[in-house]
């Protein structure tokens, strides 16, 4: 089947292993010191490996491969499991308890008001030519970070039109939908807030992707949030 899949020029690799590191589904590996795509059917085509390359040594293609097989993926990873214990196939999904102090509510509190300024915020949903992108800053956010970091409304939300997706879950690549918005609107800047797991990497690409094939130059910043809720990176 014809299909978007990585490619990966060895002469630009530099052998840092990297990308590895971020492909949770195994479809990258180190040979002779340099990145190689072990099988076609181990990738799932979203790209997280991309951000993280230094040299710009990985790009989509569009070429006849083997459709991704999540099957043969898990029981990859399952294998690799059994064989180190302690490894995870996807640190995105590798569970954990995070310990909280929970302070107690004062009288006085005030509920917090929503910032949200349009509907819907699904990047699958949102029509691209919504009259309030007209001169809009848009924040293109990973679904967890709202869930993970507290004041997401108010330093994050505000003043700003939102779209969510999740590169891990969603079905394609939001570069293109987004491309679309930003060429056809008065876009002024771009927020991309993103959690630190490998998987997110792939909303950031979309959006440098999107800033790239619009053929505009607009501010834009990545903010990355911890799993326990903290900036790591503004």
């Amino acid at each position: 089947m014809m299909r978007k899949i990585i490619e990966i020029d060895e002469a630009k690799c530099n052998g840092c292993g990297l990308c590895a590191n971020a492909c949770h589904e195994g479809a990258i590996g180190m040979v002779d010191g340099k990145a190689k795509l072990l099988r076609d059917d181990y990738c799932d085509g979203l790209g997280n490996c991309l951000p993280v390359c230094p040299t710009g040594a990985i790009t989509f293609v569009e070429r006849e491969a083997a459709a991704y097989d999540e099957a043969a993926v898990q029981a990859n990873l399952s294998a690799k499991q059994a064989q180190q214990p302690l490894a995870c196939g996807c640190p995105g999904s590798q569970a954990r308890a995070i310990e909280r102090t929970t302070a107690a509510p004062t009288a006085s509190a005030v509920p917090a008001a929503s910032e949200l300024r349009q509907w819907p915020v699904q990047i699958k949903l949102v029509p691209v030519h919504a009259p309030y992108f007209d001169g809009a800053h848009l924040l293109v956010a990973a679904d967890c970070t709202a869930y993970a970091y507290a004041n997401f409304h108010q330093d994050f939300i505000r003043n700003k039109i939102t779209l969510i997706g999740c590169p891990k879950l969603d079905e394609g690549d939001y570069s293109e939908k987004l491309t679309e918005i930003i060429r056809s609107n008065n876009i002024k800047s771009v927020t991309v807030v993103r959690m630190e797991v490998p998987c997110c990497g792939g909303i950031e690409h979309a959006v440098r992707t999107a800033l790239q094939a619009s053929g505009k130059f607009l501010p834009w910043q990545v903010v990355v949030v911890s799993t326990d809720g903290k900036i790591l990176e503004q």
